[in-house]
């Protein structure tokens, strides 16, 4: 689930993956190989993705690539994610960037609710449960700022920024339970 897919390979290496980590374009990779690509370019920005050349703002190690932290190779090259988490995962990003990133955050915290061997904070699953019971009010109550009676079509566009607008609220919320857990204080 946490996992790149079986007959996946490094697009850095060209290899079975070696500490795979998943970028917030989607992308895996092998740890190492990515800490290289960052090296490779400027210490000060984060990377671009190989595959799609966004910006690397948050990388997640797979279950895999955690239950093997023992291992001094290993344990180095999650140290060295989790520090580039911290340089990068917190930066501000644009608006089209935070829309790229919607379906990667949304699908983790996806996993984070359905996975029983997870538990969320109360304080986020709280947040998250006032902002899909939000949504869901919204979206079937007879109130809206453009009804759909009055305007037909364009009625509909109140509904879905908001419903925007609470899917990125979900998104940050999964971005920073990420950001916590792989790197952030």
């Amino acid at each position: 689930m946490d996992d790149p897919p079986g007959s996946d390979m490094c697009s850095v290496c060209h290899g079975n993956f070696d500490t795979p980590c998943q970028a917030n374009c989607s992308h895996w990779f092998c740890g190492n190989c990515i800490m290289l690509v960052w090296h490779h370019g400027s210490a000060l920005q984060p990377c671009k993705c190989p595959l799609c050349r966004r910006y690397i703002t948050l990388l997640v190690p797979s279950e895999a690539s955690l239950r093997q932290a023992d291992r001094p190779e290993v344990a180095e090259i999650l140290r060295k994610v989790e520090r580039y988490n911290r340089y990068f995962g917190d930066h501000p990003r644009s608006l089209i960037q935070r829309g790229q990133d919607l379906p990667f955050f949304l699908r983790r915290l996806l996993r984070e609710l359905i996975d029983p061997n997870r538990s969320l904070p109360a304080r986020r699953m709280a947040q998250i449960c006032f902002a899909m019971i939000l949504l869901a009010i919204y979206l079937v109550s007879p109130v809206d700022l453009i009804p759909e009676a009055m305007f037909g079509l364009l009625g509909y566009v109140d509904d879905f920024i908001v419903a925007l607008v609470i899917l990125f609220n979900l998104a940050a919320i999964s971005r920073s339970i990420l950001y916590h857990r792989h790197g952030g204080s």
